[in-house]
């Protein structure tokens, strides 16, 4: 019994969520903390040095930038609103807890690590461009610099001071390491619990505003689950290139969809949100069922 629930840990966290969203939504401001904590144990394991730039690193990059505007263009015509959504799927920059996922897949976290430090640096000026191009609800009046920061501040308090913390623990504090380099599944049960609560608040979002516009709705999560698929895919090929598919899987086809909300909410339609929200199922499916099967391949 210990062993199920151990193989199928986030399926039952994210249907335990789902099942429990008017309750467990109300701990969303946990989800910060707790993606700090996760990304502290997998940092611990990483040297200074693993942080550089790599040319799979710019192929990467390329697709997102590129690729999102080529497809706001090609959707645009039949549904600005789906087109809207699918350029967020596809420009928002990875997940600040993707080194953790890489990590228990037995990827290279100083890799993804370093792309995601680079993706969300771009992303940020790159982003309120994009929004005031194509503007939909008055972001011809986009705040520029105002995006610009709190992209800057999530990413800082997210994924460089965890990063610098246990840099500093390996320096100053290397009894501290030690310990938690003995508890290698913190991460995981960590990741589960986070997963608990943010399948939660996805869930009630899409309930909250589902019926708002179903055929756009529909739209929207359809091309969310195609760009989720299609970029995991991508990611992994242009990986194999270069020896690691995990990590380029990772860092292409998880994102930050928090983020993403956020930019939908603020400067583009708010039924756009609905992309993201989907993109955060999709994305944690994928995940867990890597996982399952990586566990499954080690035993």
């Amino acid at each position: 019994m210990l062993k199920f629930f151990k193989d199928w840990m986030l399926p039952i966290a994210m249907l335990a969520g789902a099942l429990t969203y008017p309750w467990v939504s109300r701990l969303a401001f946990l989800t910060p903390y707790l993606i700090f904590a996760m990304l502290l144990f997998t940092f611990s394991k990483i040297e200074p040095g693993d942080i550089r730039l790599r040319r799979e690193h710019v192929w990467l990059l390329l697709v997102q930038l590129m690729g999102s505007g080529g497809l706001y263009l090609l959707l645009h015509p039949v549904d600005r609103i789906i087109a809207s959504g699918a350029l967020l799927c596809l420009l928002t920059p990875t997940a600040a807890s993707a080194p953790v996922v890489t990590g228990m897949l037995g990827g290279d976290v100083g890799f993804l690590t370093s792309y995601v430090i680079l993706c969300n640096v771009t992303v940020a000026p790159v982003a309120p461009v994009y929004f005031s191009l194509i503007g939909i609800y008055g972001s011809e009046n986009l705040p520029f610099i105002q995006a610009l920061l709190y992209v800057c501040k999530r990413v800082f308090t997210l994924l460089l001071l965890p990063l610098f913390t246990a840099f500093a623990i390996r320096r100053f504090a290397p009894g501290l390491r030690r310990v938690m380099l003995r508890a290698p599944r913190m991460s995981f049960y960590l990741w589960a619990f986070s997963l608990f609560i943010v399948t939660s608040v996805t869930v009630r979002f899409l309930i909250e505003h589902g019926g708002e516009n179903p055929r756009t709705v529909v739209g929207l999560l359809l091309v969310s689950l195609v760009l989720c698929v299609a970029q995991f895919l991508i990611g992994r090929c242009i990986g194999r290139r270069y020896g690691d598919p995990i990590s380029s899987g990772q860092g292409l086809g998880q994102k930050n969809t928090i983020l993403a909300i956020w930019m939908a909410q603020t400067y583009l339609h708010p039924l756009t949100a609905v992309a993201p929200s989907g993109y955060i199922l999709w994305q944690n499916i994928i995940n867990s069922y890597q996982l399952w099967r990586h566990g499954k391949r080690k035993n």
